[in-house]
């Protein structure tokens, strides 16, 4: 584990997981206790080569946890303001094989870069990866609005979100060929 977004008023710890390099990553956000759809977007996700999972965020339920960890690839989450005064989400994690952090996670992949993730109600947190630099991926949910634009050699992306969007989205990224698809959800 490492330190970062040293510049941020609260004390944040990344937690960064060193085993498989992942190529395509699906990208989630803001499932809000929706475990059913949270499913059916893993499955679709995986249907079009998903080798890991990210959800940036508002899980809403440990049941989005279990989901996740049922999925049959590496699954990382962040919390977002909605699992906050959720204690019990990393211990429901960890049962669920879930890699989970309170509030920023890294992904490992190739040529030793990361890709990190925060749900971004903490706008300093990711205003802070942003300004810094070092990720070549920075992916965020919370407005529930898509985003995939670049600032320096960074790219941030936001998948929209599984619920209270029109349309829910996720999002599916290639790291080989730097190339991120959104996909709409029924």
């Amino acid at each position: 584990m490492r330190a970062c977004c040293a510049s941020a008023p609260l004390c944040l710890v990344t937690v960064i997981i060193a085993r498989v390099l992942f190529i395509r990553i699906g990208i989630v956000s803001d499932s809000h206790a929706k475990a059913d759809r949270l499913g059916r977007a893993l499955a679709l996700l995986i249907e079009r080569g998903a080798e890991a999972i990210v959800h940036c965020g508002d899980l809403g339920s440990a049941d989005c946890l279990r989901e996740l960890g049922r999925a049959g690839v590496q699954a990382y989450a962040v919390g977002g303001n909605m699992d906050d005064g959720q204690p019990h989400l990393p211990q429901v994690a960890a049962g669920a094989g879930v890699e989970f952090s309170p509030v920023t996670i890294e992904v490992p992949l190739p040529g030793g870069k990361y890709l990190v993730a925060t749900h971004g109600h903490h706008h300093w947190v990711l205003d802070d990866l942003i300004c810094g630099g070092e990720f070549p991926y920075i992916c965020h949910g919370h407005t529930h609005t898509p985003r995939d634009d670049r600032r320096g050699s960074s790219r941030i992306i936001n998948p929209c979100a599984l619920t209270r969007a029109n349309p829910p989205s996720a999002a599916i990224l290639d790291v080989a060929t730097d190339t991120l698809t959104f996909l709409q959800l029924t």
